[in-house]
């Protein structure tokens, strides 16, 4: 049963076109199962927006709290699930001057805050948040890390404001954590990675000075011994927030990120805390600003262009396989091997 209320101030939905277009939808909340594949009318480019020809999306945690009701956001029915695209530019808005028609481009912030979704063969994107994808880029290693390199790029340098020379400690969990060693590392921070240790290999990849098992029982003496100057930067993507064991390993200033489950608890030490001059930073993307998540955008593909940003796909699947994707994605961190799901929707 959908309980969901939609705001007096709900967008009215897309704006019809006579073409159709296949699309992943739902049409009230719920689990994987209440989303559909099937036709809607292609949307048209209003004022300052682009539609795009879709060609690879991605799955995130976030877009399965949104389908499901956990996240609470302005959307209308239907509503096109997804927020990341890769594709190109199909009709170009009244007052769009910054693109081109067939020009390459990404976003990774669509599905939320009132905006359809990108899981379809065309989306409708606003300019400001739809960025040029660097020629050579493959569509498909960019969806992968879009959204995850942004939340990393937020987190760590805006947040955390991590610097080169600075120690930064990533407790790894996923995408966001891949793509926060990548971009620290190329920043110049000295990074520890905290992992399995059947994922040493792919930390190092990423550009990690060290890494350890986080499963290891001396990992905290085996990080204060590799941190002797203590920890500028404590990330742990992993759902793990033992702050009590943290605090004392952070350095003066020290910053420490939170990415947490919804109903996540910790005990934090408040006496060494402050004595420290430390800080907690908790953030979502989705409260980005546009201006923030151009910067994040900017960083992005310079990354991309150079090589040094790259994305792991766990598998790619069709369009109409997108309930699949979601259950999928709903079941990672139970044995499910690593990497982004990605969908390649097709059109003509």
């Amino acid at each position: 049963m959908n309980h969901y209320r939609e705001p007096a101030t709900a967008m009215v939905a897309m704006e019809r076109h006579s073409e159709q277009m296949t699309a992943a939808f739902i049409t009230e909340l719920g689990p994987p199962d209440a989303i559909r594949v099937g036709p809607l009318p292609v949307p048209t480019a209003g004022p300052e927006e682009v539609l795009v020809r879709v060609e690879a999306v991605a799955v995130n945690h976030v877009d399965t709290f949104v389908r499901s009701g956990v996240y609470r956001t302005e959307l209308t029915f239907p509503f096109v699930i997804g927020r990341d695209l890769v594709g190109a530019v199909a009709q170009l808005g009244p007052g769009v001057i910054a693109f081109q028609p067939g020009q390459r481009v990404w976003c990774n912030s669509l599905g939320h805050n009132g905006r359809q979704g990108s899981f379809a063969e065309y989306a409708v994107v606003p300019a400001d948040r739809l960025y040029p994808l660097p020629d050579g880029v493959d569509p498909v290693n960019a969806v992968s890390i879009l959204h995850t390199a942004a939340t990393a790029y937020i987190g760590l340098f805006r947040a955390a404001r991590a610097a080169a020379g600075e120690t930064v400690v990533v407790g790894r969990g996923g995408g966001v954590a891949d793509a926060a060693v990548q971009l620290a590392a190329a920043t110049g921070a000295r990074v520890i990675a905290v992992d399995r240790a059947e994922n040493a290999d792919w930390c190092r990849a990423c550009g990690a000075d060290e890494v350890l098992d986080r499963d290891d029982a001396e990992l905290v003496k085996k990080l204060a011994a590799l941190a002797p100057g203590g920890v500028d930067v404590f990330w742990d993507n992993s759902g793990r927030h033992d702050l009590e064991a943290t605090v004392p390993l952070m350095a003066q200033g020290g910053r420490i990120l939170l990415s947490a489950g919804l109903d996540s608890r910790a005990v934090l030490p408040v006496g060494p805390f402050y004595r420290r001059d430390l800080t907690i930073h908790g953030f979502v993307i989705s409260n980005a600003s546009v201006r923030d998540l151009t910067e994040a955008a900017e960083a992005i593909n310079q990354a991309l262009a150079s090589g040094r940003l790259r994305g792991r796909v766990r598998t790619q699947l069709p369009l109409a396989a997108a309930a699949e994707a979601h259950r999928l994605q709903e079941a990672r961190g139970h044995g499910a091997p690593p990497g982004r799901v990605v969908l390649t929707p097709t059109a003509p």
